[in-house]
């Protein structure tokens, strides 16, 4: 693969550290953009360590057009963009919707309008189920119906690929591709590299591992009077390096011609639902370490149920998640240790 320069934003944010680090393993060179509001600086020199090469930095707000214009100034030409720089917290986006608006659909706008003036080709979307909201029939296929979700989040996930399929259109030779994910879990094997929630996580498995590692004191599981086999929520918990190589394969799809159409959309899942009550069990069966755990009502907003239906990734991209939910369990709790220097 010959050394074509991709331009990563959100790049030291947990997916986007992952995906950085598959790129310069597949033998791309990364220029990432991050304002570093919901993650580390250091992350980029650890990203240095699992590949031998740190990549390019630049400490950059994606909602300001002139530091967006600095960085294409500095390092195009670029053979694609991939952006995953939003805000991403449910609850929040619900008490602060113009801020999600604001920060998720400028930062958007601001790299098309680049991508236009610099003649960048390609850009992979980080987009989310969440805008399937509860689906009529399981699992979730593309054709699925998407509508408007009921948080905030969500719905900018929506509108940013409508935005981005109105771009197409215009655009003859760009070419965009939504990857819409199921649930990301789990750390770099190497433990240098995971989800690192700032204050209460919003997510199950942060929240698993800070009650494991005694950071928390009980997890509570909202809701168990669902229609599920246990009565919880289910979801489809993919491996986050897993997720992470199927961005390489959307890349690679672009740069070698092998689209179908200017804008495509491919669902990230494991094809296999896992409840809450799974998770609490897989981490224990996985690490050996007994949770507290206690049953709390159910939160407003949280769908019952849903999981990928991932064959148009594996066909089309010839990618499918392999590892296991133990697997993945286990790689969260090592990453937890090595954060907390639990033995």
């Amino acid at each position: 693969m010959q050394r074509n320069k991709i331009l990563v934003t959100g790049g030291t944010g947990y997916i986007g550290s992952h995906t950085v680090v598959e790129l310069q393993e597949a033998g791309f060179e990364v220029v990432i953009v991050d304002n570093l509001s919901n993650s580390e600086a250091e992350v980029v020199e650890r990203i240095g360590k699992i590949t031998g090469t740190a990549p390019k930095f630049y400490k950059a707000d994606m909602t300001v057009k002139e530091e967006v214009a600095a960085v294409f100034e500095q390092e195009s030409p670029f053979a694609a963009a991939i952006h995953f720089a939003a805000y991403k917290a449910v609850g929040e986006s619900v008490e602060k919707p113009l801020m999600y608006y604001e920060n998720n659909l400028n930062s958007l706008m601001n790299l098309l309008w680049f991508a236009d003036q610099h003649k960048m080709q390609n850009l992979v979307f980080s987009s989310s189920c969440t805008v399937y909201g509860q689906p009529d029939q399981l699992p979730v296929t593309e054709q699925t119906p998407v509508i408007k979700p009921e948080a905030p989040y969500g719905n900018t996930k929506r509108i940013s690929e409508e935005i981005i399929q109105d771009f197409t259109i215009v655009q003859e030779n760009f070419s965009g591709i939504a990857l819409r994910y199921f649930n990301p879990i789990g750390a770099h094997p190497s433990a240098l590299i995971g989800e690192l929630p700032r204050g209460v996580p919003n997510n199950l498995v942060p929240f698993v591992t800070q009650t494991a590692a005694g950071l928390r004191e009980q997890l509570k599981v909202f809701g168990n009077d669902y229609n599920t086999p246990d009565g919880t929520c289910i979801r489809d918990y993919i491996n986050v390096v897993d997720l992470a190589k199927a961005h390489v394969a959307a890349i690679k799809r672009q740069l070698t011609g092998k689209t179908k159409n200017n804008y495509e959309v491919f669902n990230l899942g494991t094809g296999t639902g896992a409840s809450v009550l799974d998770v609490v069990k897989g981490f224990e069966s996985a690490t050996g370490v007994k949770l507290n755990y206690a049953m709390a009502p159910r939160r407003p907003g949280d769908v019952e149920q849903i999981y990928a239906n991932a064959s148009n990734a594996e066909n089309e991209l010839n990618w499918k998640a392999e590892k296991t939910l133990e697997e993945t369990l286990a790689s969260a709790w090592e990453w937890e240790k090595k954060l907390r220097n639990i033995q």
